[in-house]
């Protein structure tokens, strides 16, 4: 047909899902349109009929219709000072290859439905001597703060995304906890399921392993757990750790709004990505550290847990 071209997925926009991918590429693209094409089969993916969640992988070939009407028109967002100054404030690295940031609590990553500040859109600020816009290799919770790696080229979007594809990077999560696992270390081994807006644990779920180790305690009411994900299911750790009998402080979605709030304490979700290992990246030693946010640190504190940060990397 004529005007139909093809397009591959690429490597950085693996596992994104086919109408975020048009959101990204075709913002100009009305919801409407892209359903219609879909289900008309003028767009395909791998040569079959897809849905609009469908997620993606690298490689995959999409066949596009003729979009003259609807060429992918970039936003030209013109950032302010406050939100320039801001994402510039989160970097704790920063090298001709790749950004880490800092990410606070509660501001996503991407956007969505009523959601207009983000990291992605924010991400124009961080292009600093280079001409190329940092791109996005993996994701964190809007909820959870610490660790986020951006490629600031194509090449390396390729490698970090492997690398977070495969596993071969080492994600150190903290996290504070009402109550005490049975166990002060070991593995959380439950499979995964989504069961309406949860994950929860099956039998004949997803495999999901977590690796996690108490790092102090005060009684059995709370304590703070350092948990590495060995597998990357969504809300992994939220969902081992309920699971395991000691839900993280303040998890709205895994605790429940009304036992998640104890007195003289922040209602912030209190997961931290604490550290991530590039050493694979970099092909020597070399790790990142995020300082925990302030309402974290003063709870550890406030409850009278031992933990000393590392700093930098």
């Amino acid at each position: 047909m004529p005007g139909v071209t093809f397009v591959k997925v690429k490597s950085e926009d693996d596992g994104i899902r086919l109408n975020r991918w048009f959101l990204k590429e075709y913002p100009s693209l009305s919801l409407g349109r892209l359903q219609k094409l879909l289900r008309t089969k003028q767009i395909k993916v791998d040569g079959k009929k897809a849905e609009a969640n469908l997620r993606l992988s690298a490689g995959q070939e999409i066949r596009l219709p003729p979009l003259d009407n609807e060429k992918a028109v970039k936003n030209e967002k013109i950032l302010s000072k406050t939100d320039v100054d801001f994402i510039r404030s989160l970097v704790l690295f920063k090298d001709e290859n790749i950004i880490v940031l800092n990410k606070p609590s509660g501001i996503a990553v991407q956007g969505g439905t009523n959601t207009t500040r983000h990291i992605d859109g924010m991400s124009d600020a961080l292009m600093y001597d280079l001409n190329e816009r940092p791109k996005l290799v993996h994701r964190i919770d809007k909820d959870t703060s610490g660790i986020l790696v951006l490629a600031r080229n194509r090449h390396y979007a390729e490698i970090l995304t492997k690398a977070f594809r495969e596993h071969e990077l080492r994600k150190t999560y903290l996290a504070l906890c009402v109550g005490l696992p049975p166990k002060t270390s070991g593995e959380i081994k439950a499979p995964l399921e989504k069961i309406g807006e949860k994950m929860q644990v099956v039998a004949d779920g997803q495999k999901a392993v977590t690796e996690f180790k108490v790092l102090d305690a005060a009684g059995e009411k709370f304590c703070l757990i350092a948990a590495e994900p060995l597998t990357g299911r969504t809300h992994q750790i939220r969902a081992h750790l309920e699971y395991a009998g000691c839900p993280i402080l303040g998890d709205d979605k895994y605790f429940g709004a009304k036992r998640c709030r104890p007195q003289g304490l922040s209602a912030k979700l209190h997961l931290h990505a604490y550290q991530i290992d590039l050493s694979s990246v970099y092909h020597k030693k070399f790790v990142v550290n995020a300082p925990l946010p302030d309402y974290f640190k003063d709870d550890v504190k406030f409850l009278g847990l031992n933990f000393k940060e590392h700093r930098g990397q």
